[in-house]
């Protein structure tokens, strides 16, 4: 049966190649990603700052895409025969993908733009166009976010994650909140009556936002202060002070509920609010 033989020598010297090629890739991959992850997790152990856990993050996804693409290369190479095959083969696979996979290679270039220029690690707080949240990871092909707001207006995380194309990244504002350090200006406002003592009432905003963020004063030497604004109904006490962008709802609401507390205890400041008085003038 020539057919047979034939059918069995075309097997031996074109497929039997191929397949042991694709099955040494495949060990070679897993042994290396194991090697790797004992690496990674090694180094994220002795990693002390948001900055060298996202290092690490980074560079050992890197890593792995460089070894991908070397053991394909080398793949191509083996078949190819030569250098000039290799060039030929990755010019027309180059063309070939170039036009089909345009948003997919643009996500690409901004990988690597966010691995070398650093607009933001693992782990600040960042808004990219209309989406907010914290950065949990950073792929070849997408950044993904813990959501921050969402379901509800605030600042806090809505247990959601937002997968956003690296191919945006071109397209959009990319805000970030920690990439100086971990603190953001912050306040809480109230109105006083015209007729209330005005100092009192900057001096009440002022303790009550010093008394909930001393730490953080410290750290960032810049104790709390206020701003005051005219409005119809009232004068706007403005008490700022930094915070740590992850804590700005918890210590908001600490200092708003010392804010109240203290002025419904003080008879001479009122809150201002919209309202009617009708004075009946009797003749």
């Amino acid at each position: 049966m020539p057919g047979f033989f034939e059918l069995a020598n075309g097997f031996g010297t074109t497929i039997l190649p191929i397949l042991v090629t694709i099955g040494i890739i495949v060990v070679v991959y897993i042994v290396f990603s194991f090697l790797l992850g004992i690496v990674k997790r090694s180094l994220l152990k002795l990693a002390k700052t948001k900055k060298q856990v996202s290092n690490v993050e980074i560079f050992s996804t890197t890593i792995k895409y460089v070894f991908v693409v070397l053991i394909i290369l080398i793949a191509i190479f083996s078949f190819s025969g030569d250098w000039t095959g290799l060039g030929l083969t990755l010019g027309l696979f180059s063309a070939a993908i170039g036009f089909a996979l345009q948003k997919p290679i643009t996500g690409m270039a901004a990988w690597i733009m966010v691995v070398t220029r650093r607009p933001f690690e693992i782990g600040d707080r960042v808004i990219i166009g209309s989406v907010k949240g914290d950065v949990r990871d950073i792929s070849l092909t997408h950044i993904t976010l813990k959501e921050i707001g969402g379901i509800v207006q605030t600042e806090e995380n809505s247990g959601r994650n937002i997968m956003v194309p690296n191919s945006l990244l071109f397209e959009q504002n990319i805000v970030n909140y920690t990439q100086q350090d971990e603190f953001v200006l912050a306040q809480v406002f109230f109105a006083a009556t015209y007729e209330s003592n005005l100092d009192k009432a900057m001096k009440i905003g002022v303790q009550a936002a010093k008394k909930h963020t001393k730490q953080f004063a410290e750290s960032v030497k810049k104790e709390p202060y206020v701003r005051t604004s005219l409005q119809p109904s009232g004068v706007n006490v403005s008490v700022r002070y930094f915070v740590p962008a992850k804590r700005l709802t918890e210590i908001s609401t600490m200092v708003t509920n010392e804010v109240f507390e203290k002025i419904a205890k003080e008879k001479t400041v009122n809150f201002a609010y919209p309202h009617t008085e009708v004075f009946l003038n009797k003749k």
